[in-house]
């Protein structure tokens, strides 16, 4: 779904899983700074919204989530995971409760085989699943903000800005109140320096919780039984995961950014050593220059100075060994 936003001035699309929002609007790193000091808005109108209505919702919810949401209170955010039945990560929802309905906002296109998968769980539970992404634009504004938000507008507020579930029809006249307007790489830049994961950028196909420090903000460990939780529980209690997120202080003097895919090997190996990890997100950073998250072996040592394809880098831990 194409952004009318893109038609602002300096306005540059994004591409791959942003299509349809803008990259930046001419300025990166000013966009970046705005952002960090609280002001201007990201337009996250490509992201799907999904909501659920009903009396039994949140106790319906509770059964099929990671998180515990059967006494969530209204207004509260929280962020949760649908996995297989072998523990990989499937969705992530952001959400909060208005009070009467459950929104979600999730990653552009996923929404369609989140909303098929409610719809097969709904049995007997008196509970509506829709797909408002046709009707209602995610608008990020960052922490610190003073934007008004418009009355009415269902608002999810975190520790790293708030969300506006918006009415599309509302959107171009909203950003002409809101700001300076941000563009995706500026708040992707933000979430790598937080070290938060992403679906689809730090997770594939047999990615679990552990692996990306999701437990605790989306997994809650003491709830009922829900597909999965045995195999966090056994990683939990019994071993280690395979894997751990990294954020990397990639060298500054390199034209390129490694880009996502690119293979992890530790710098003493040299660019033919074994294959230790790879890069999920690489961004340039208004103060930290170029960074990275990465999933890498648990077993590499966490002092360990890599190589991210030819670029010199060195790890921070998120995850612990």
């Amino acid at each position: 779904m194409k952004s009318p936003l893109l038609s602002l001035p300096g306005a540059v699309p994004a591409e791959g899983a942003d299509e349809g929002v803008a990259a930046h609007y001419g300025d990166l790193f000013r966009e970046q700074r705005a952002l960090a000091d609280g002001t201007g808005f990201v337009d996250l109108s490509h992201r799907g919204v999904v909501t659920v209505s009903g009396a039994d919702r949140l106790g319906w919810l509770h059964l099929l989530l990671t998180q515990h949401v059967s006494d969530l209170p209204a207004g509260e955010a929280t962020e949760a995971l649908i996995l297989s039945a072998h523990g990989h990560i499937e969705h992530a929802l952001y959400l909060v409760d208005d009070g009467e309905t459950v929104w979600a906002h999730v990653e552009p296109g996923t929404q369609d085989a989140l909303i098929a998968y409610l719809e097969s769980m709904k049995f007997f539970y008196r509970v509506e699943v829709a797909d408002r992404t046709a009707e209602y634009a995610v608008v990020h504004l960052p922490a610190g903000s003073i934007a008004e938000v418009p009355e009415g507008v269902v608002v999810r507020e975190t520790p790293y800005g708030r969300d506006l579930f918006l009415p599309r029809a509302d959107l171009e006249s909203y950003a002409e109140k809101a700001g300076p307007p941000a563009g995706i790489l500026a708040h992707e830049a933000l979430r790598v320096e937080q070290h938060r994961p992403r679906l689809g950028f730090e997770t594939d196909h047999r990615t679990i919780p552990h692996e990306l420090g999701w437990i605790g903000s989306a997994v809650h460990l003491q709830k009922g039984c829900y597909r999965g939780q045995e195999t966090v529980a056994r990683v939990q209690n019994l071993g280690k995961p395979p894997r751990r997120l990294v954020f990397l202080h990639l060298d500054g003097s390199e034209v390129h950014l490694p880009g996502a895919g690119t293979e992890l090997r530790v710098a003493d190996e040299g660019p033919d050593g074994r294959k230790i990890g790879f890069v999920t997100t690489s961004v340039r950073h208004h103060e930290l220059g170029p960074v990275a998250l990465a999933l890498v072996k648990r077993n590499v040592p966490v002092d360990a100075r890599l190589l991210a394809g030819t670029t010199a880098a060195a790890q921070e831990v998120v995850v612990e060994p």
